[in-house]
């Protein structure tokens, strides 16, 4: 079994990059599975009814999200109609939408999909550690033999440790949030693969995608400035995680850092004749 996750989607630049290209992906590494962090595929924040049905089309299967997920008011009224859009689990009681899903592969693997985000620089909220395990048991009760968690947080060391305390527990834990993919991917002792953070698909010839002019304008004079996504060097930054469906542990992760020339090649390789095109 092969899932595919996605690092944090950019504005328009993200989600062309990832029309574009993950079909080529999907079949050169054959994976089974789709998720996506997708919290700030709507201009840089949050996530519109017409965006998120534009991943699914796309040929995602589960979107995670994080601080960023009501952004757009409007993902108030579609969340809760929605199960494969995530939420972060550990919000207060009470919020719409769930901080997790099962989601059937089509050979018949269920597999459990838990979105949580950390606390420290980060908004306060109930503690993810006790989220993930309440949610770990309830995937499980529901048939899930995968379980994937999105740790969406912005301190290295809160993620670090959701890894060690779900290490055999669950097939894998990624970070995202910080918009830069780290290269400590690794199976831990019992069997969890583990990435501090997937990354960011969209433009990285500014600032975690955002145009760059803005951002240094912020950090120079101190003054509020408005901030629009950048628009060139677009990557796809994610992970294919390889995990055996009967005992849930993953063998295998392996970062993905590719440009849309690295995209098309993949395309041209699998149909060579005639040339392909990744759009």
């Amino acid at each position: 079994m092969k899932l595919l996750f996605v690092g944090d989607i950019v504005a328009r630049g993200g989600r062309d990059i990832l029309r574009r290209g993950l079909k080529a992906i999907v079949r050169s590494h054959d994976v089974d599975m789709v998720i996506v962090n997708g919290e700030n595929a709507a201009g840089g924040a949050g996530l519109t009814r017409e965006i998120t049905e534009e991943l699914f089309k796309a040929g995602v299967d589960v979107i995670t999200s994080g601080n960023h997920i009501w952004d757009k008011r409007e993902v108030l009224e579609f969340i809760d109609k929605m199960p494969r859009l995530l939420r972060p689990a550990n919000y207060p009681p009470g919020n719409p939408g769930s901080g997790s899903c099962v989601w059937t592969s089509a050979a018949g693997v269920a597999v459990g999909v838990i979105n949580v985000m950390g606390r420290i620089f980060m908004a306060p909220l109930d503690d993810p550690f006790a989220a993930a395990a309440q949610h770990v048991d309830r995937v499980r009760e529901a048939g899930a033999t995968i379980i994937l968690v999105d740790i969406h947080a912005e301190a290295t060391s809160e993620k670090l440790a959701m890894g060690w305390h779900l290490d055999g527990r669950v097939t894998a834990v990624v970070g995202t949030h910080t918009h830069v993919q780290t290269a400590d991917n690794r199976i831990l002792p019992h069997g969890t693969a583990y990435l501090t953070d997937v990354g960011m698909t969209g433009p990285h010839d500014g600032v975690i995608g955002m145009d760059r002019a803005g951002v240094i304008a912020r950090f120079l004079t101190g003054l509020p400035s408005r901030f629009e996504p950048a628009t060139g060097d677009l990557r796809l930054h994610a992970v294919v995680i390889t995990a055996d469906p009967e005992t849930g542990r993953a063998s295998a992760i392996e970062r993905l850092s590719l440009s849309l020339n690295d995209l098309e090649s993949m395309a041209a390789q699998l149909d060579p004749e005639p040339a392909s095109s990744v759009q």
